[in-house]
């Protein structure tokens, strides 16, 4: 993830809507009831809104560049986001197999959608910072040290030596992911991309298997 970064360059992402959905994350987590929330409602996403703030001080505004102190805000923020979504998941999940224990189904259907569209955003941001070592390294760095192999770079009817990957390709992969439990047309080639991949698709199976499933037959 990028931080809040001026586009200067047409070949460049623009990075505003990476923030934008970044906040989209942080809306979700807000919009999930309390008892969801691995501390007070509000204090996550507190921590959250700073870090993401914080972006603009660390982020350089070359188009290529290398910072571990935005390597570091980036990588905190959305871990965090990621561990509040893992419990708000063991939350639910936990509170369906307690015996004697049944919530509402509408209630249910409503936090595991929210689990799994947090779940896309998420991992399309881990997947963004993490290939060919982040936003500033990739474009520098070459096509076989990056994480993730897109069909313009295998297909030699479509290879174009300018393209990149932009932000929303990474949200496509990652809700692909998440809908397929498996790759799509985009390739893992690091075995951090494959382990970042099947967890993603781990927790949408559970969200979708135990959660959706459980709360529509509640409602029967």
């Amino acid at each position: 993830m990028a931080g809040i970064l001026r586009n200067k360059h047409s070949n460049t992402d623009k990075l505003w809507h990476v923030q934008l959905t970044m906040l989209a994350a942080i809306a979700l987590q807000i919009a999930l009831p309390d008892n969801f929330s691995v501390t007070a409602h509000y204090v996550i996403p507190f921590i959250e809104i700073l870090l993401l703030a914080a972006l603009s001080f660390t982020t350089p505004h070359e188009k290529v560049f290398k910072s571990i102190a935005r390597r570091v805000n980036a990588v905190l923020l959305i871990a965090i986001a990621t561990l509040a979504n893992g419990y708000a998941l063991f939350t639910v999940a936990n509170e369906l197999l307690k015996s004697g224990s049944v919530a509402g189904g509408r209630e249910l259907i409503l936090a595991a959608l929210n689990i799994y569209l947090t779940n896309i955003i998420i991992f399309a941001l881990w997947y963004w910072e993490m290939d060919g070592g982040g936003p500033g390294e990739r474009s520098r760095v070459a096509k076989y040290d990056q994480d993730f192999l897109f069909p313009q770079h295998q297909n030699e009817s479509y290879k174009h030596p300018d393209w990149k990957p932009m932000f929303i390709d990474y949200v496509y992969v990652s809700s692909t992911n998440s809908m397929a439990f498996s790759p799509t047309d985009t390739m893992p080639m690091s075995r951090r991309a494959k382990m970042l991949m099947l967890v993603q698709s781990s927790v949408s199976l559970i969200t979708i298997a135990l959660v959706a499933a459980r709360a529509v037959n509640i409602l029967r």
